[in-house]
């Protein structure tokens, strides 16, 4: 009987060794990244000791901590927040991202970059509190907010940027009104966008105020065709920035959208709104069905917009009064307890097969034709 170095098959070349590092190999695409923050300066580990907001997730993970240490009868392993500065600051110096000192927070020379948040490495994500700043991108979205005077901390212009009428407007507006303009590469705008499309410009400014539902109501309650949308759980910011701006079309008033399992203000919103959030009031309710019915009791009548609604809107003669424009969601359209509020329920006639529009493409839809009915009205 042959032996195993004759049988057919046989390996003819020798086992693989033990496994072997990378040897530099994977050094390339860390390039730019900048250095691994420690614990104590990450605002999302139980270890944070910054002195930036301290995130709620984070406060929950140190308290469970604490308690488990506590029933072993151990010191927590937890950070103490406050006690390490970990914000950018007026006066805090680096090296460029991307030039060895792991992308510090200076720019060229040592100069200030007029930062502001916690220090999160280039290339690193991290999940901003609520009342972070925001950046805006967008030619049009950037020139609108400084037309409105929305408050603004700084200016970034991408290097090389083809400079047109509308930069050359941002860029003067910004300097007449005081606004620190950094320029820096588009790599790193890119960066500070997530790449999202910038155009070459982006604007920073501070958390988006929102204004009292009651005002909200008292203001439109001032004009002679009070209208105002509701957003009944609309996730996507891309959706409510629509609907603002489409509001801001069609004459409403104000915008309301539930404080929870509800998209806000974000960048993304205000870009896709082109500038409108700055023209439009728009406010965050605690319970979207106790302020339809504060609605009704003022006097408006409250719609809600369904695909299988009892009402054509071709035949909503309500449309010329004061008027809540209630929209549902991108999937299951209007909650129940939303729609069982609702005075009407208004159905958008289609020709084709198509089950329902887009929520922003409805709202749209339903406000031009009660400009349309309103304007006939004069």
């Amino acid at each position: 009987m042959a032996g195993n170095s004759q049988r057919r098959g046989r390996r003819l070349t020798p086992k693989a060794g033990a496994p072997k590092g990378s040897g530099g190999k994977n050094k390339d695409s860390l390039a730019g990244r900048g250095r691994t923050l420690p614990a104590d300066e990450r605002p999302w580990h139980k270890a944070y000791s910054g002195t930036e907001k301290l995130p709620q997730r984070t406060a929950w993970k140190q308290d469970k901590e604490r308690r488990a240490a506590a029933e072993e009868g151990r010191a927590p392993k937890i950070g103490q927040p406050g006690s390490k500065d970990t914000t950018w600051g007026k006066g805090t110096r680096g090296v460029p991202a991307g030039r060895g000192g792991g992308g510090g927070a200076g720019g060229r020379g040592g100069k200030p970059t007029g930062r502001t948040g916690p220090r999160v490495a280039p290339g690193r994500k991290s999940n901003p509190a609520k009342d972070t700043p925001e950046l805006l991108v967008g030619r049009n979205p950037v020139l609108e907010s400084l037309r409105a005077h929305v408050p603004a901390t700084a200016l970034y212009t991408a290097q090389g940027i083809d400079a047109d009428d509308r930069v050359n407007e941002i860029v003067r507006t910004a300097a007449d009104r005081g606004i620190a303009i950094l320029e820096i590469s588009r790599a790193e705008l890119d960066r500070m966008t997530g790449g999202v499309l910038h155009q070459g410009v982006g604007l920073q400014v501070p958390p988006f105020a929102y204004e009292p539902f009651e005002d909200l109501v008292a203001a439109a309650l001032e004009q002679p065709a009070p209208l105002l949308v509701a957003l009944d759980g609309v996730t996507d910011p891309r959706n409510l920035g629509a609907v603002i701006r489409s509001a801001a079309a069609f004459g409403a008033q104000g915008v309301f959208v539930p404080e929870r399992r509800a998209a806000g203000i974000t960048a993304t919103a205000w870009r896709t709104s082109a500038g409108a959030a700055a023209r439009v009031p728009v406010a965050q309710v605690t319970n979207l069905t106790r302020s339809l019915k504060a609605c009704q009791d003022a006097g408006f009548m409250v719609v809600g917009l369904d695909a299988d609604g009892d009402t054509d809107l071709y035949d909503l003669e309500a449309a010329v009064g004061p008027l809540v424009v209630v929209v549902g969601s991108e999937g299951r359209g209007l909650s129940r307890l939303v729609g069982e509020t609702c005075d009407l329920t208004v159905s958008i006639p289609m020709i084709s097969d198509v089950e329902s529009l887009n929520a922003s493409v409805a709202a749209a839809v339903t406000l031009a034709e009660v400009a349309r009915r309103r304007a006939a009205e004069v």
